[in-house]
């Protein structure tokens, strides 16, 4: 097997050795017996299955930062995930928050910053026992104006607790949003990790 084609089909088209194996007519043993013979590093299993479900590429690009209230969203929303985030899973931005406001803004922030697709955003929730599960999901679905759809449909139902502070804040339960893409959560995590770079590359000229 030439070297080039290979190169072409496995690193430039993101075709697996299964896929050309079938295209070449011959074995997945042989496919891989060149890749090895031309040094061409394997793909993980892990980055194998993000190409078979992401296709087409990320399914988000990142705009320049090239206005005052774009560099605002940028470092807000980064600040919103550094602190609210659940930054322990590794395969998609996860946050949670009584607060719809704040919901808002992230949905914001990852829209005009990485430009995600909106219909791909999942929510999830938690209520107490004493909460009214249709009332909740009707709260937060004209609030943050996106389809019932989007919504898993399986609760999560807390023990009610006894009135006070916290339990006036979650009257409408705990929402938490989901885009399960580990490309954008690695991107959004990195720049947290980078967080002085980030500043200077804000800091007006």
């Amino acid at each position: 097997m030439q070297k080039q084609k290979l190169i072409n089909l496995y690193l430039q088209q993101k075709k697996s050795a299964a896929e050309i194996a079938k295209l070449c007519e011959c074995s997945i043993n042989k496919v891989n017996y060149w890749l090895n013979k031309y040094k061409i590093p394997k793909r993980s299993i892990a980055d194998a299955v993000y190409i078979k479900w992401n296709p087409h590429g990320d399914p988000f690009a990142i705009k320049k930062i090239s206005t005052i209230r774009l560099a605002f969203l940028y470092g807000a929303g980064l600040g919103l995930y550094w602190g609210e985030g659940n930054k322990s899973n590794k395969v998609s931005v996860r946050l949670g928050n009584t607060d719809p406001r704040l919901i808002k803004f992230f949905i914001k922030f990852l829209d005009e910053i990485y430009q995600i697709d909106k219909t791909k955003l999942r929510f999830g929730i938690q209520i107490f026992s004493d909460m009214p599960p249709k009332d909740v999901l009707m709260f937060w679905q004209k609030h943050l104006g996106v389809s019932s759809s989007q919504f898993y449909k399986k609760l999560v139902v807390t023990p009610a607790r006894s009135l006070g502070t916290y339990r006036h804040k979650t009257k409408h339960g705990v929402l938490t949003i989901y885009f399960n893409n580990r490309n954008l959560r690695d991107t959004i995590c990195g720049a947290i990790d980078n967080i002085n770079d980030v500043l200077l590359e804000l800091k007006p000229m």
